[in-house]
């Protein structure tokens, strides 16, 4: 069995999809997939809409977590949430909503992982990217 499905990726909706049984071909209506959940995944997997250049401040030793980043390349967003777990959690514990891309935590960077994500004006949140050492 073979399925293709056309996908148009500027507007994402499914446009057609075959399904191939041996020699016979079967059309199937194009509602099958809802086009809204496609477009979600889309756009989760496109990386313009996640916070840019996440990274850590790691120049100073001191109890707090200095985290900067830079806004998404493309759309726009309500705000960021900061993701935390502390080192021996395999989950996250803590979401902070903040506005700024710029935050001073009062939160060890030896105790816990962090990540951000952008949040837009629907709502819908990014995958989480994780910070990177910077100075």
């Amino acid at each position: 069995m073979r399925v293709t499905a056309v996908i148009d990726v500027a507007a994402p909706a499914v446009r057609d999809v075959r399904v191939q049984l041996g020699r016979a071909e079967i059309g199937v209506a194009e509602h099958l997939l809802d086009a809204a959940q496609i477009g979600s995944a889309f756009e989760q997997v496109r990386g313009e809409r996640m916070p840019q250049e996440v990274r850590v401040e790691v120049r100073s030793l001191t109890n707090g977590t200095q985290l900067s980043w830079k806004a998404p390349a493309y759309g726009t967003v309500k705000g960021y949430y900061i993701l935390m777990r502390e080192t021996t959690s395999a989950v996250w514990q803590k979401k902070i909503f903040t506005a700024s891309t710029d935050v001073k935590l009062p939160y060890s960077k030896d105790n816990y992982f962090f990540a951000v994500q952008s949040v837009s004006e629907n709502g819908n949140e990014s995958l989480p990217v994780v910070p990177v050492p910077g100075r």
